[in-house]
């Protein structure tokens, strides 16, 4: 990596050479990659394997070299372990009472559910709000917290649209979510034992949703047996010009996460079901994944998505209809009301610690 000399530390005879680095920096945008290919050349060098499915993930081969066991987690990157009777929870308590902290709440009353199923926000109608900087640290704060909250999906990527240009509603947003953490400071996620290895998810999208950009939102749930181990929530590139093609869209993102955890269950030496099921509550979605005529309805509908059909003929995924007061992934694509986002969280195992 080379740099230029920054001002009050130029060569006072080479002041048009560039510094050359031995070493990354930190803040630099190379430095994450430099790290990685620092740490993974070595790990390689001590015999482990790096994964075909997730690069970032290092296995070591256990009959070559001697694996210490360390114990039982209980902490890790922010992450609290605690054993429960049916397997393991993790939660981040701490974490999120400092978020509430942070946010200058800690007295507050807390709310139902993290986001309201009345209102829809807009870009830039109201008052610009006046500390931007608060605002993008707590909703930062509370990206890291999704990773054992799933509940909150929605509402985080929702507010992480208007970084760029918020106002004191997308703040009420914010405080919203922040309300619905005090009363829930103690959920976490739910890791069931049990003997079945099956994965199996649900899809859904909410059809052209923004009112900005006409956009729509996907999202999927993925679970090994009956334990939640993938989700997402987020806006489609695409302005879909029907709710087939939106959920359709949503699809293809499910079916790709499918096969990466297959990949990456693969390379742990697990096995699965041959076929792996997608519940889908559009019937037009669920017809076009295993109809392979291009009808007028779908000629909008890009090449690359088509690779569901694909798949499916191939028999790794099958695409079967669910009942949309059953379908799960809503939870990921609207504000839901109370009873039915109560019923959602139960199904994504997230809720609080078991009493002793």
């Amino acid at each position: 990596m080379f740099i230029e000399q920054p001002p009050g530390f130029s060569h006072p005879t080479l002041s048009s050479h560039v510094y050359h680095l031995h070493k990354s920096i930190y803040g630099l945008k190379q430095a994450p990659r430099a790290w990685y290919t620092r740490l993974s050349d070595y790990l390689i060098s001590l015999g482990f394997r790096a994964s075909n499915a997730d690069p970032s993930l290092f296995t070591l081969l256990n009959s070559e070299f001697k694996i210490r066991d360390l114990g039982s987690v209980h902490y890790f990157l922010g992450i609290e372990v605690t054993k429960t009777a049916m397997g393991l929870m993790l939660s981040q308590h701490k974490y999120t009472l400092d978020i509430i902290q942070r946010a200058g709440m800690s007295l507050c009353k807390g709310v139902d559910t993290p986001a309201s199923s009345s209102s829809k926000p807009l870009l830039s109608l109201d008052t610009q709000y006046s500390d931007p900087t608060r605002y993008r640290q707590i909703v930062g704060a509370l990206q890291y917290l999704t990773f054992t909250r799933s509940d909150i999906c929605y509402p985080v990527n929702k507010v992480c649209h208007f970084m760029h240009s918020l106002t004191d509603g997308h703040w009420s947003l914010v405080k919203r979510i922040v309300r619905y953490l005090q009363g829930t400071t103690s959920y976490g996620l739910h890791i069931t034992r049990g003997s079945s290895l099956s994965l199996h998810g649900f899809i859904d999208a909410d059809w052209a949703n923004s009112l900005d950009d006409r956009k729509s939102t996907g999202g999927y749930l993925v679970y090994l047996g009956r334990t939640l181990i993938s989700w997402k929530s987020g806006k489609q590139c695409i302005v879909a010009h029907s709710s087939t093609k939106a959920e359709y869209k949503a699809l293809a993102d499910g079916t790709t996460e499918i096969l990466r955890i297959r990949a990456l269950l693969s390379d742990l030496h697990f096995s699965s079901d041959p076929t792996t099921i997608l519940w889908c509550d559009n019937l037009g979605a669920t017809y076009l994944s295993v109809n392979p005529i291009f009808h007028a309805r779908t000629k909008h509908v890009e090449v690359d998505y088509h690779f569901v059909r694909d798949r499916v003929a191939k028999k790794d995924i099958e695409v079967q209809f669910i009942s949309s007061k059953d379908q799960l992934a809503d939870v990921l694509t609207k504000p839901l009301p109370h009873a039915s986002f109560t019923y959602c969280r139960s199904k994504l195992h997230v809720d609080s610690p078991p009493s002793a």
